[in-house]
């Protein structure tokens, strides 16, 4: 290369010819001179005094050419560098892990550091919640990473600082009765706030859970304002009402924390809403919705049970809706007024008053109310007693049962029962054969093409034979038992009399049998007795220790029940279908046709011994006197060795079935 002259170098550095260069390039490409005048102006600027000290410059670093700062921000912002000096107001990961230390100390939590947490907390909001994802504050919330570390700061450390702050950490005392719960409450309320936005803004399940979690840890300070516990509660009982399994369980125990905090000013109000939400979400049933409607049904009912003073307000005023929707039905007689009664929403309003009466059946405040309601539920399978609404009546049956099964009440349930018998034709013959058997479980009404099918027989009478053996088996005990059942032992006797259906009257003869059995018994154990019927107390005790021992009927119902509910079990989990393809028995296969001419010219034995002792004792004489014998007892004996390896296979396969252990864990709410 050619060595550079001290006096190019001199011409290169000398400004006014750069600035000369510098005024073509402007002309010759002025887009690119533009952009170094925007970008860098260091380069366009020269001091003209400086002329003397060109070669000093040469020799000086600071002369260097050093680029200006870019204004883009870098996709790697959220990965800093520690010693890297933070911009202000700006959060870094070193920074979350100092307020984290501060959070977890053992000595006094600061209040500053709660202030500025909560602060941080605000800033990660912003940030998620506007347009250009930039929060605009005292901090400045840059890159998921970052927001992620701030709310599972938050989440994690900030409910037990906080306890540790105000001095609750073992005492259950009302926050607002701390001593600094006044420098902390602007604060709270805009955590609490922040809180409810983003819970409103998710909707991954998991991330879901784990703030419902840690809204269950702050509900004692969401109790204290009454704003936002009233929007807490309006988005829990969504959760509550539509959400998947675990966030409905999570949901409902943040509304009875919450309720319980504040019992005198919240309660009214949230009965009223989880009802009203309860009857919107039960209007269509199906196998899928039914854990749900369920699961709102119970979590209801427990909510009742808060101060059932208050709740007797509400259940008379709701149960006095259904008696007025009935009452329009059998006056008005339309279509319109009957629907309003024959639909889920009604009939799950049944079934929850039901349950809320069970349940508080040891209290005297709401059992005034159950004479009105069995008047309301039997007057519903009056209104139109016909074969289309067999499922409808078997729910309103069910339904009055576990009512009086758990109120101790008797309730004249039979004849609704046996009604049934009598009303329908089961020797009819079907003009269809169902491909699939019908369940009444999730349906009210039958189509005019469902009775015509065999199937809608067969899970009739499977249904009847259920309900009566279930009622009878809850009365078997009573000591008026032989006196209930003469009704349903006359109606049996006489269906069996005209019913040709042999699959039909074999189920029926069986109960019958045993309802006859268990009367029987009643009777013996009856005549034994020396006190007067007069003598509430005595007949208790007599009945008591009868239901102790167990009656027939009872410990026939028990066996079938265990049966059924694995049936059931079945169809819900579709086990058959799972189990695939079982291990099958490989049996070898004998071809008769190979048998020679030689050996079909031999003696034909027309009476051959069956007992193995008679072959074994008789070996030596048949080998001479019939060889084809022979061969066939050693071919019996192979195929009976193949069979019993087969079998040692087949039982050792079954043997060999890993035992996988329950790995469905118990939810703990406050564990996170």
């Amino acid at each position: 290369m050619k060595p550079l002259d001290s006096s190019d170098s001199e011409e290169d550095l000398n400004p006014e010819t750069h600035k000369k260069s510098l005024e073509k390039l402007k002309n010759i490409d002025p887009d690119f001179y533009n952009f170094l005048e925007e970008n860098d102006e260091n380069l366009l600027n020269f001091d003209l005094d400086s002329e003397d000290d060109v070669s000093d410059k040469n020799d000086d670093e600071e002369s260097v050419h050093v680029p200006g700062p870019l204004t883009g921000d870098s996709d790697e912002s959220d990965f800093e560098e520690e010693d890297s000096k933070p911009t202000k107001g700006k959060i870094t990961l070193k920074l979350v892990k100092q307020w984290q230390a501060e959070l977890q100390s053992d000595g006094k939590i600061k209040h500053t550091t709660l202030t500025t947490v909560i602060k941080a907390f605000n800033a990660a909001m912003l940030r998620a919640t506007s347009e250009d994802g930039t929060s605009q504050g005292e901090f400045k919330v840059e890159g998921s990473s970052i927001f992620n570390a701030v709310i599972q700061m938050c989440v994690l450390y900030l409910p037990t600082a906080l306890k540790k702050y105000l001095g609750i950490e073992q005492s259950g005392k009302d926050p607002r009765n701390c001593k600094h719960f006044i420098k902390i409450k602007g604060p709270l309320v805009a955590y609490l706030n922040d809180l409810l936005k983003l819970l409103g803004g998710v909707t991954s399940e998991n991330i879901l859970t784990v703030l419902l979690k840690h809204l269950h840890q702050m509900c004692i300070y969401v109790a204290c304002f009454g704003r936002i516990s009233k929007q807490s509660l309006k988005k829990l009982i969504i959760f509550w009402s539509t959400g998947e399994e675990t966030v409905r369980v999570l949901a409902f125990l943040c509304i009875l924390r919450i309720t319980r905090n504040q019992q005198a000013a919240l309660l009214d109000r949230v009965l009223k809403a989880m009802y009203m939400t309860y009857v919107k979400n039960c209007k269509f049933v199906s196998p899928s919705t039914w854990p749900g409607i369920n699961f709102m049904r119970r979590s209801l009912v427990e909510m009742f049970t808060l101060d059932l003073n208050v709740s007797y307000q509400h259940v008379f005023l709701y149960i006095r809706q259904l008696a007025i929707h009935l009452r329009n039905a059998i006056v008005v007689q339309k279509v319109e007024n009957r629907q309003a009664v024959y639909n889920w929403q009604f009939i799950n309003s049944l079934h929850l008053w039901a349950d809320l009466l069970g349940a508080t059946s040891n209290k005297l405040q709401l059992q005034p109310l159950i004479y009105p309601l069995v008047m309301i539920i039997t007057n519903t399978i009056k209104l139109v007693p016909t074969h289309q609404y067999y499922p409808l009546r078997f729910h309103c049956i069910d339904i009055l049962m576990n009512l009086s099964k758990d109120t101790n009440t008797f309730i004249p349930i039979l004849p609704f029962i046996v009604e049934v018998l009598t009303s329908y034709d089961f020797n009819k013959k079907h003009k269809k054969v169902s491909m699939k058997p019908i369940d009444f479980s999730c349906i009210l009404r039958l189509a005019k093409s469902q009775l015509t099918e065999n199937g809608f027989k067969d899970a009739t009478i499977e249904r009847l034979y259920a309900l009566l053996l279930e009622y009878t088996a809850n009365e078997s005990h009573n000591i008026a038992f032989p006196d209930i059942s003469l009704l349903a032992i006359m109606q049996l006797k006489q269906f069996l009399k005209t019913c040709t259906v042999a699959n039909y009257t074999k189920k029926l003869r069986q109960l019958l049998e045993k309802i006859e059995e268990n009367a029987k018994f009643i009777d013996s154990e009856r005549s034994k007795i020396s006190f007067s019927l007069k003598d509430d107390k005595m007949i208790k005790a007599w009945e008591s220790s009868i239901k102790t021992k167990g009656t027939p009927l009872s410990i026939f119902f028990d066996n079938w029940n265990k049966v059924n509910r694995i049936q059931k079990r079945k169809k819900i989990t579709k086990n058959d279908e799972i189990a695939g393809e079982l291990p099958m028995i490989k049996r070898p296969k004998i071809n008769e046709q190979k048998i020679t001419k030689a050996e079909n010219k031999g003696p034909l034995v027309l009476f051959p011994s069956d007992s193995e002792d008679d072959k074994t004792q008789f070996g030596e004489e048949e080998e001479t006197s019939s060889p084809i014998k022979v061969k066939k007892i050693k071919k019996k004996r192979q195929t009976k060795k193949v069979k019993s390896n087969n079998k040692k296979k087949t039982d050792d396969h079954e043997m060999n079935i890993p035992d996988k252990g329950d790995i469905v864990q118990d939810l703990s709410v406050s564990d996170w």
